[in-house]
């Protein structure tokens, strides 16, 4: 159950990160700062979107069109960014110029990926090491 917690909030810091640095890249992608409570929605809804998504388009590309499989995580991306731009009160706006629409799922991809990697060695690497050693 710690495992479970653990990686979710990783997932959540992930999604946090990816979301900021294509604020901080893109000129037509915000995230509003001034509304706490908006942020946080918005990274939320973002990262569980996206934790829903890609499983279900992994499955329904596999049927259908295997070819498609290796790029579901930019797609999900996309549609988790759209439905979370779409909602009203959530603290991100994706508008001009076009290309950010583009560029927007591909630096969230990338970034959210780097940090899925990189955050458990970072921060919890001692303590899932101590967990696991607890365990035995």
């Amino acid at each position: 159950m710690v495992m479970f917690f653990v990686r979710a909030l990783i997932f959540l810091g992930s999604a946090a990160i990816g979301l900021v640095v294509a604020s901080l890249m893109l000129p037509g992608f915000h995230l509003d700062w001034r509304s706490p409570l908006g942020f946080i929605l918005a990274i939320v809804v973002f990262a569980v979107l996206q934790s829903v998504l890609t499983p279900w388009m992994s499955s329904v590309a596999q049927r259908n069109a295997p070819v498609l499989v290796g790029g579901i995580g930019i797609v999900s991306s996309f549609a988790a960014l759209v439905v979370v731009a779409l909602i009203p009160g959530v603290g991100l706006s994706i508008g001009e110029p076009l290309w950010t629409w583009l560029a927007a799922p591909v630096i969230v991809w990338i970034v959210t990926a780097l940090a899925t990697v990189l955050l458990p060695m970072l921060f919890v690497k001692k303590e899932i090491e101590e967990h696991r050693a607890d365990k035995r």
